[in-house]
């Protein structure tokens, strides 16, 4: 397209639903799938063995969790491209980019290379729409400082005073940014919805390994524009940046096996109340998260209000019980037409297993494994799920997406739509997990059987199988949908 003014019509479709009045099918799909296997057999496929009527086109990211083949070192699927592309993948965005949109931020040109002038929104959302498809646009979170020009200048600052790999959130060229990505997409394409996802978090969840991966991620932000947030709030900066150091240390040593002499959590705890700024500035980074959140949302609908925006809620929701509770759907309804919340059960196993791992080493190490897990059980409300030595290789259960979609139903009192998200072969190592197409039939008729009005099939259909994926669009059948 040119850029021009070309956002959708305004159908008045209800929420949940497709133009043809049917449940909220989708799936997570990036633009090499569509080059490797043609977007006509592509759409056909989705129709034909999943009765997905709604994409998820993953257009703006540099990671390889939503983009690109099968990641090296996992079975190839039965489709697509049959060779990996790790040393030919870039990311960035998968449409053309209009230079009149980017005034205001120093991030442009961000034009993904590796597939050559394929433009995934020109090239499928025409032809989605031909067939009463719905397409939304599917932004990540996720950059290359390396492919990108100037990313040290809108960088996040750790409490050593080090660049991060991940950009601030309160940068105004990266609110700007984003603001300016959904404004090209909606006016240059004729999308129905857009789709953001964030998968981090604040610097106290960090310190303490509250993830479901390794340790790597940074203790941020204190640059220029967060210090001066947090000064508005009465928030101490330094000791803000003391208490965090000091929570960095302790975390750090707890992991060595240093135990104080009150034990780990107590010491933890004492932590908190020496330095109430700790919390200030988790809940300040949490904060900014969410009003990018109100921004984008506030962008679309200022230009058509009937396309859609939600957000995409990471799988550490499902893990984290201090994750969780900034995660409040309440208030997230207010700037949002749908959440997709990850439910992601075949991963979830090995994936809590790991977060369970990481926050036993630092704050939990009082107790045995199982007895962390125990409670986290009772705490998320997951009783009867696996015992942690069989939690890697078993999975959660279909019950677990059953009971996260009734808790986020009720979490938005049903004002705007819940779509879970369906895990199909995102990869695990050898001895972990692995979806089976009753795998994917259970989670999804757990999900539409407790009220879900639609499910999003995950992450990426490069990494599925087509068993696995048809069993989507059997269990749809089975439930008359």
């Amino acid at each position: 397209m040119d850029g021009s003014r070309r956002a959708a019509p305004e159908s008045g479709v209800p929420q949940g639903q497709t133009a043809a009045g049917k449940k909220f099918v989708a799936i997570q799909v990036g633009a090499v799938s569509f080059l490797d296997e043609g977007v006509d057999k592509v759409l056909d496929i989705f129709q034909e063995r999943a009765r997905v009527n709604t994409l998820m086109l993953a257009v703006f990211t540099y990671g390889r969790g939503i983009a690109g083949r099968q990641v090296p070192d996992q079975p190839l699927p039965d489709h697509g491209g049959q060779n990996y592309d790790a040393d030919t993948f870039h990311g960035g965005s998968y449409a053309a980019l209009h230079p009149q949109y980017y005034s205001k931020t120093i991030l442009r040109d961000l034009r993904a290379p590796d597939l050559g002038d394929f433009d995934l929104l020109d090239a499928v959302v025409p032809k989605a729409k031909a067939r009463a498809m719905r397409s939304y646009a599917w932004l990540e979170d996720v950059y290359n400082p390396r492919l990108i020009p100037g990313f040290e200048k809108v960088a996040e600052i750790d409490i050593y005073g080090r660049r991060t790999g991940q950009a601030c959130l309160n940068h105004p060229d990266v609110r700007n940014f984003l603001n300016s990505l959904v404004e090209d997409y909606v006016k240059s394409h004729e999308i129905d919805g857009i789709m953001w996802g964030s998968e981090r978090q604040g610097p106290l969840n960090n310190a303490i390994g509250s993830r479901h991966g390794g340790f790597g991620s940074s203790i941020t932000c204190f640059c220029e524009f967060c210090r001066q947030r947090g000064r508005e709030r009465g928030i101490s900066v330094e000791r803000a940046l003391q208490g965090l150091t000091e929570l960095e240390g302790f975390a750090r040593a707890a992991r060595a096996g240093q135990k104080p002499a009150d034990g780990y959590f107590v010491t933890f705890w004492r932590l908190l109340l020496n330095y109430p700024e700790i919390l200030a500035w988790e809940k300040l980074w949490t904060d900014s998260q969410h009003e990018i959140y109100g921004e984008i949302y506030g962008t679309v609908k200022g230009i058509n209000s009937h396309v859609q925006v939600g957000w995409h809620i990471w799988h550490n929701n499902s893990f984290s019980p201090f994750y969780r509770a900034e995660q409040d759907y309440w208030k997230l309804r207010q700037t949002s037409d749908f959440l997709k919340v990850v439910m992601y059960n075949n991963c979830g196993g090995p994936r809590l297993a790991q977060y369970m791992r990481n926050v036993h080493s630092t704050i939990f190490r009082d107790a045995k494994p199982e007895e962390a897990l125990g409670l986290h059980y009772r705490i998320m409300g997951y009783e009867g799920e696996p015992a942690f030595d069989r939690l890697p290789a078993a999975g959660l259960s279909a019950d677990y997406v059953a009971r996260e979609t009734k808790r986020a139903i009720a979490g938005v009192r049903g004002e705007i739509a819940i779509y879970p998200g369906i895990d199909i072969d995102i990869p695990t190592a050898a001895n972990e997990k692995k979806t089976q197409p009753s795998d994917v039939s259970a989670a999804v008729k757990a999900a539409f059987n407790v009220g879900a009005p639609g499910v999003v099939l995950s992450r990426k259909y490069s990494e599925m199988k087509m068993a696995n994926l048809a069993a989507a669009g059997g269990a749809l059948r089975e439930l008359g949908l």
